[in-house]
């Protein structure tokens, strides 16, 4: 009985003591937890459409390490690497009792240490907690972290950080970045050879870098192969095979894409691990060597920027800022796609366009390229000469200066500016200047983004979409007016889309239009098939004079070889709206058979009779008539040009009977958006949209 008893109380002793033990152990691992924050710190990454990398940023201690997960590797490349460093590891809780066993006996044996019991998650306690002296001290906190990481993680988040933090040599941490850096490629597919020595240089990663000491790699690498559980995993005589492949000879340069957006994103959110882009990197990479290959053919000094979008949806699926982000002598950190620019001559479709809609011309009307002088205002020809007679379409094919203005002095400047409204497109305009017939020419800022911005409208039948930035700003179909009605689209495309291409390029089935703003500054080429839209701007970052460059010239070339060498596959331009044709000019109505100006500066054709003009209110105009107060006031028509006599509709309700008068009163029904149509005895009709307040 008394022998029970004391048993009874050894054991409680015990017990007691175990749980006291547990409870110590539990408090002080609670009190000093591994520094598992300290693994957050990755780098940061900027990836395309398809979350394909397009460039890393170094952490902060100036490390290439990418975030990794298991889904990111080969999951041979896992097999081989539990087979080689830890075989228990999905059994054991931290540590390898018997592994730890064997290498103390081989060490009393032998005198030496002979085989190691380092676990993977012994190595990650390691990693994230690295100590410089190695000692027996060092290696019993090892253990302990191993157990406390075990505690709070499961096997896949610890074999992640294995993956993510392991040391591959110089500045390189984890296997995505080393697999970039020595194959060129993402760890997800690798070879034998190429996951056998992915999984041999942790171990001594600087002694066995295979770009410094590439006999020491091979022997770490075939020591991987022929470890008989290695082996097993690779297939009969492919560890065999595997042991005569070549080594990487050098380290890459990790992806550096897009590098323009990626620091304007860094800037805009810092601290953010990874960043969504809408970029495709194919076609990013591509416009990056066209420019890099173009700039060798400028002068030391000029630099060039590609913006290419997706008319549909606004997305930027490749955009080049510079010709080289690291070039001073180009200034290549600007970002040339944000600048403000001379446009040039890649304004005047939209002059055309609006000439179309207004029924002003066609194609085949015949029109003026003589000097003219509007009002002290006298545009030249870009090579001083003069055409004579010439139809419309030659006119916008030649990108002749003076039948572009004889154009926009009768549509208005104002107009086209209120169109480019619609689009999100805000040219600016030298200070303390209204809109005159010089933003024909080029006299308006624009930068290349919002110019292809608005040539997505003509590639999408009119519809505006604001393109965004490539990260943070969303695209999106603008929910306004169409920038042109659909026959004035397709006209102007038409028209386009038969420019012979420039001298060594091939038709490539795409509209285009160039231009070269005044003193050789700017050159610039935009063009679009039915999907997409590719704009090119030429010149130097500090606005000097680049002498020779011209828009056909030197930018054509350009968008001929990014379109043509991006890999998007060339969406034919829609086919042309119902009662819309080429009309040859014998077809012609006898009033589109020539436009010219009469002396009083009203528009007329050849029978010196103008198109009517609605001149008042002016399209978009916010007209308060008091709707507000409920006594709303007529408002005042005014025309002119047109044969009468004239028929005035509003929101297609005739207002009066026939009137002769160039006048005419309208009684709103209420606030809000109103069409106002005139249509003249020729059945020629004008119209705009004002809003009543």
């Amino acid at each position: 009985m008394r022998r029970r008893w004391t048993y009874s109380l050894g054991l409680g002793f015990f017990v007691a003591l175990a749980a006291g033990l547990a409870i110590a152990l539990d408090a002080a691992d609670r009190a000093y937890p591994p520094p598992l924050d300290k693994a957050q710190t990755v780098s940061a990454e900027v990836l395309d459409a398809d979350g394909l990398l397009l460039r890393a940023f170094a952490t902060p201690e100036s490390r290439w390490r990418l975030k990794t997960s298991i889904a990111d590797v080969d999951p041979r490349f896992l097999k081989m690497l539990v087979a080689y460093e830890d075989q228990r590891f999905y059994q054991h809780g931290g540590i390898d009792l018997k592994a730890m066993g064997r290498a103390a006996v081989q060490l009393l044996v032998n005198g030496r240490i002979v085989s190691g019991a380092s676990t993977l998650s012994m190595q990650v306690a390691r990693l994230i907690e690295p100590r410089e002296a190695r000692s027996y001290s060092a290696k019993l906190l090892q253990i302990a972290r191993a157990i406390q990481i075990e505690r709070r993680l499961d096997k896949q988040e610890i074999l992640e950080l294995y993956l993510t933090y392991a040391p591959y040599g110089g500045n390189l941490e984890g296997v995505r970045a080393a697999s970039l850096a020595y194959f060129g490629k993402e760890p997800g597919r690798l070879t034998v050879a190429e996951a056998a020595l992915l999984v041999a240089l942790p171990q001594s990663p600087e002694k066995r870098r295979p770009d410094r000491h590439p006999q020491s790699a091979m022997r770490a690498r075939q020591g991987v192969l022929s470890r008989p559980a290695v082996a097993s995993l690779t297939g009969e005589g492919e560890a065999e095979r595997a042991s005569h492949d070549g080594l990487p000879r050098r380290r890459l340069q990790l992806p550096a894409l897009a590098a323009h957006m990626a620091e304007a994103a860094i800037r805009k959110q810092p601290g953010v691990p990874r960043y969504q882009s809408t970029l495709k990197r194919g076609i990013q990479q591509k416009l990056e060597d066209v420019a890099r290959e173009a700039s060798a053919k400028l002068e030391p000094k000029a630099s060039l920027a590609m913006v290419m979008a997706d008319a549909m949806t606004g997305e930027i699926v490749a955009q080049v800022g510079s010709a080289d982000y690291f070039d001073a002598s180009r200034a290549g950190w600007i970002d040339m796609t944000r600048v403000l620019r001379s446009p040039g001559s890649t304004l005047k479709p939209f002059i055309y366009g609006l000439a179309f809609e207004q029924g002003l011309v066609a194609q085949e009307t015949m029109i003026e390229d003589r000097p003219a002088d509007f009002f002290g205002y006298r545009p030249k020809n870009f090579d001083m000469s003069y055409q004579g007679d010439v139809t419309v379409r030659q006119a916008l094919q030649l990108s002749l200066n003076v039948p572009a203005i004889r154009l926009l002095d009768a549509v208005g400047p104002s107009r086209l500016m209120i169109r480019f409204r619609r689009a999100a497109v805000h040219p600016v305009l030298p200070p303390n200047e209204a809109p005159g017939l010089a933003i024909g020419l080029g006299g308006v800022g624009i930068t290349l983004k919002d110019l292809v911005q608005a040539y997505a409208a003509l590639a999408n039948g009119g519809q505006p979409v604001r393109l965004g930035n490539g990260i943070d700003t969303v695209a999106a179909r603008l929910d306004s007016e169409p920038l042109l009605e659909p026959q004035a689209i397709w006209n102007v495309t038409d028209i386009l889309s038969d420019v012979l291409p420039p001298t060594g390029s091939r038709r490539l089935g795409i509209a285009y239009k160039t231009g070269t703003s005044y003193g050789y500054r700017d050159a610039w080429s935009v063009g679009y098939d039915g999907r997409h839209v590719l704009g090119v701007w030429v010149g130097r970052p500090d606005n000097g004079a680049v002498p020779g460059i011209a828009g056909y010239q030197t930018a054509a070339p350009i968008l001929f070889e990014a379109f043509a060498r991006s890999g998007v596959a060339i969406t034919p331009h829609p086919s042309p709206p119902s009662a819309t044709a080429r009309l040859a000019q014998s077809d012609l109505p006898i009033g589109q058979r020539r436009f010219s100006m009469t002396a009083s500066g009203l528009i007329s054709a050849s029978t010196r009779e103008a198109a009517p003009q609605i001149v008042y209110p002016p399209e978009g105009a916010k007209v308060d008539l008091g709707a507000q107060t409920g006594e709303i006031s007529p408002l005042v028509l005014k025309l002119q040009g047109g044969r009468p006599p004239f028929r005035w509709l509003a929101n297609g309700k005739p207002l009066t009977d026939l009137s002769r008068r160039r006048t005419n009163n309208w009684l709103p029904e209420g606030a809000g958006f109103s069409t106002l149509t005139v249509i003249d005895s020729a059945g020629r009709a004008a119209t705009v949209r004002v809003f009543v307040e």
